[in-house]
């Protein structure tokens, strides 16, 4: 498996993850991640909810 590969799984399981939950909380816990990036993966899967939250 390439690096590239497996790069491209974790961020379709993020995705996933922030389009089930909505949760940026939930997502910094799974994957280790910022709160920014959490912010930024829920606004993507979620665009009209994140348009009203302050970061």
């Amino acid at each position: 498996m390439g690096g590239a590969h497996a790069t491209q799984l974790r961020v379709d399981r993020i995705l996933d993850e922030a389009h089930e939950s909505g949760d940026p909380v939930q997502i910094m816990k799974l994957f280790g991640l910022s709160s920014t990036t959490a912010m930024n993966y829920v606004t993507t899967t979620h665009p009209a909810e994140g348009a009203n939250v302050r970061r």
